[in-house]
């Protein structure tokens, strides 16, 4: 599998990650942007035994956009700082059903630290036994028959932030039908893609600014599909 690398320097590697790969190897045995990163630098760099490719933070597996791989351990423990102490700014498009009004601002919520049985986090709008406060930003960019166009800045960094807080709002992103979407995409693709990311260089600390364009299966304007389509 090719890998699209958007930068890269001796410190880490920042890639375009496409909807439908894991980030990291799970039980189902399926190939990760971490294997394939990996792969990608043994033959590169024609490094013998294991190559070191740090995971510093995640996206989901139907989620598209920029992931950011450490190439060192220094790098990796001062990326995951980074990305912990919310250092990190990063920026999404998605799709959402309705329209959020008002047009721009901002949704907070509590979420469970962990998933159901079903993979689904549980969001209030008020504090539960074991939550914690997630905040995001929002601005609608375009709206469409049904559907809007949204550029997303989460504040926090919680599990499937962005997709429970928008479905919580009533306004779930096309194809999330763990959340709540009437209507499926091809491959279980989630309508939510990270564009853009600014971390801290691990040396030195500037700011990196990385962005990554939208891929050829992202979903606006919104397909002619009908809600059972698979």
């Amino acid at each position: 599998m090719p890998l699209h690398v958007i930068f890269e320097d001796n410190h880490l590697l920042a890639v375009a990650k496409p909807a439908g790969l894991l980030v990291q190897g799970d039980v189902s045995g399926d190939p990760s942007l971490v294997d394939v990163a990996r792969a990608y630098l043994k033959e590169k760099y024609d490094k013998p035994g294991n190559v070191y490719v740090g995971l510093v933070h995640r996206l989901d597996r139907n989620v598209s956009g920029v992931v950011v791989l450490a190439r060192t351990s220094k790098a990796a423990a001062r990326l995951s700082a980074a990305f912990r102490d919310n250092h990190a700014d990063k920026s999404y498009l998605a799709v959402c059903a309705g329209t959020p009004a008002p047009a721009a601002g901002e949704l907070r919520h509590w979420l469970a630290a962990k998933g159901d049985q079903d993979g689904v986090t549980r969001v209030a709008d008020g504090p539960f036994e074991g939550a914690r406060e997630a905040v995001l930003e929002y601005r609608v960019l375009e709206a469409g028959t049904g559907y809007s166009l949204v550029e997303v800045r989460p504040i926090t960094g919680r599990r499937h932030q962005i997709r429970a807080q928008l479905a919580r709002a009533g306004h779930p992103l096309l194809g999330d039908v763990k959340y709540g979407s009437a209507r499926r995409l091809p491959d279980h693709r989630v309508a939510l893609h990270a564009r853009a990311l600014t971390v801290p260089h691990p040396v030195g600390g500037r700011p990196l600014e990385i962005s990554c364009p939208v891929p050829a299966d992202w979903p606006w304007p919104v397909p002619d599909l009908r809600p059972e389509d698979p």
